[in-house]
């Protein structure tokens, strides 16, 4: 028989590419990693590693089982939450992942009220931009997944829109795109730019996903970016624009954590937004806990 625990073994192999970095990352020694995957090719009755020189490859029937983890594991947490959310939330637990400009905004509001409400709940927050944080939710390691995408700019890919359709979504809040440019820009004071007048200037970009957007947009416009700098550190952003060392953009959202020193806000033109929404598995958002957390980050949202 094909236990759980095995199969998160697997799972950290498959993913680290050797017995030792999985037990390092599942908090247990090399040996009883040995030990759990002989057990489950004994169970699966056929190999599902093969040794090469250091590393680890998967066999076929290797790939066949770690493809169907996820949705095992995923079932077997959402069993797990929902029996346990029977006793009336006494236990349970939402583990919360989200991007940077979320956790500093949305998410302390929502966790608090959380918290007031169902104290019995254990709560987790951990920081990851998306795809990562979505990989996260469909690995098993989260329940909720805060995430942002934006509209498909050049209309080049017809799957843009296709990337949560197997999640349950619950749209959030949208969030607009704001410049940054030096105090003493010769755009700093001005009502509104367009972004081909920053066609010749340096910039500052963010998260791979964000860089990208702001590529398309540019290329939109006639233009390709210069990008010299790259951060989703927003403070550091204020800070490389603040010694004039580029322009940039940045979601509003972000600006409500962030007192720019030395650098100026200005709408940009054409007007760019994100769609910001809170992410589940079907299976999870049975449970009462999630669906209590998404609630209050609706609500957080909303103010």
């Amino acid at each position: 028989m094909i236990e759980a625990r095995h199969l998160r073994v697997l799972r950290a192999v498959a993913a680290t590419g050797s017995f030792s970095a999985a037990a390092r990352e599942l908090g247990c020694t090399q040996p009883a990693v040995s030990q759990q995957m002989k057990a489950l090719e004994q169970s699966a009755r056929t190999p599902l590693l093969v040794r090469t020189g250091r590393e680890m490859r998967l066999t076929e029937a290797g790939e066949a089982l770690v493809r169907h983890a996820t949705g095992i594991l995923a079932g077997l947490t959402a069993a797990e939450e929902e029996i346990a959310a029977i006793a009336g939330l006494r236990a349970g637990r939402v583990r919360l992942v989200s991007f940077p400009s979320g956790s500093s905004t949305l998410v302390p509001t929502a966790l608090a009220e959380m918290r007031a409400a169902h104290p019995g709940t254990q709560i987790s927050l951990v920081e990851a931009e998306p795809p990562r944080s979505v990989e996260m939710l469909r690995e098993g390691d989260c329940e909720i997944a805060l995430a942002f995408r934006y509209p498909d700019v050049r209309g080049a890919d017809p799957a843009a829109g296709a990337e949560w359709d197997d999640l349950v979504v619950r749209p959030l809040l949208t969030d607009r795109l704001i410049g940054v440019v030096p105090e003493g820009h010769r755009l700093a004071g001005a009502e509104r730019i367009g972004i081909a007048e920053l066609e010749r200037e340096p910039w500052i970009a963010g998260c791979p996903r964000c860089r990208r957007h702001l590529v398309e947009v540019c290329e939109s416009a006639g233009f390709t970016p210069r990008i010299d700098f790259a951060t989703d550190d927003y403070p550091a952003v204020f800070g490389l624009v603040g010694a004039g060392l580029g322009v940039a953009v940045m979601p509003e959202l972000a600006l409500e954590t962030v007192r720019p020193k030395g650098a100026r806000t200005v709408p940009v033109e054409p007007v760019v937004q994100r769609e910001i929404v809170a992410l589940t598995l079907p299976d999870l958002a049975r449970v009462p806990a999630v669906g209590a957390m998404l609630d209050r980050l609706t609500a957080a949202a909303s103010r």
